[in-house]
């Protein structure tokens, strides 16, 4: 069994993350449109095509990469060494490219302009705070599915709590620092102000590395092989080729 090349995977995340960030803007953008008096009914039709978007991206792109489509996860992967730090250091800028043309192509869909920077301020301690949360339970559930060899709910599970987590966090749980910069350059119900990544990555690195120590606590075993399975397990292995029968002469 090899694993599958780094530039198919890297392929996959970006293209993942891509279809990430245009479901989060897109149907933030429709729910505006379509409950314009109306934030909470707003914020469930966004949180409800986001969780099941994620769902079937994780579903489309995992067997590739994994689906992580998110730094802090490969970060916290390569860790426990399931992923190379050298593949985490290109799943990285794979990612936050993905989710800043998932943005632009968002804004497309909707004929609004290409780019349009943010003035939607998110970085009040309450915001921080829940990043921190919202990012150790996403790293928490994927890594005690991986542990427990129950990999494959990964993309109903993820789906899941992001879904729940937009409503029990009060930054809407981002937990994904590619989705902070994807999400600036829409300026809509869904972005971020620039002014606010900074801190929210800050508090999404810190929400790994509590994970890590959690993780560690709670499964002090956990092996790379049991890592390599985070998000979904994904045989980016190829098939071996059937063994050749010997022929000789009878």
């Amino acid at each position: 069994m090899t694993q599958a090349p780094l530039h198919r995977r890297l392929f996959a995340e970006l293209l993942g993350s891509a279809f990430l960030a245009a479901v989060v803007i897109g149907s933030g953008i429709a729910a505006h449109t379509l409950s314009p008096n109306d934030v909470g009914l707003q914020l469930f039709e966004n949180a409800a095509a986001t969780a099941a978007g994620l769902f079937a991206i994780i579903l489309m792109f995992g067997p590739v990469s994994g689906g992580h489509f998110n730094p802090v996860v490969s970060l916290v992967d390569a860790s426990f060494g399931g992923l190379r730090w050298r593949d985490a250091s290109a799943y990285v800028p794979a990612q936050i490219a993905g989710c800043v043309l998932g943005a632009l192509a968002a804004n497309t869909m909707f004929s609004d302009a290409l780019v349009s920077i943010s003035a939607k301020h998110r970085g009040s301690p309450a915001h921080l705070f829940s990043e921190v949360i919202a990012t150790l339970g996403l790293l928490l559930l994927i890594f005690s599915l991986a542990r427990t060899k129950r990999g494959t709910s990964a993309p109903a599970a993820v789906g899941a709590y992001i879904g729940a987590s937009y409503f029990f966090t009060s930054s809407t749980s981002f937990a994904n620092p590619a989705i902070d910069v994807g999400r600036m350059f829409s300026k809509t119900f869904a972005g971020i102000a620039p002014a606010s990544v900074p801190g929210f990555l800050l508090a999404q690195l810190i929400g790994g590395a509590v994970a890590i120590g959690v993780i560690r606590y709670l499964y002090p075993d956990v092996t790379p092989e049991e890592a390599a399975e985070v998000v979904m397990p994904h045989p980016d292995q190829l098939v071996p080729p059937a063994p050749q029968l010997a022929t000789g002469s009878r």
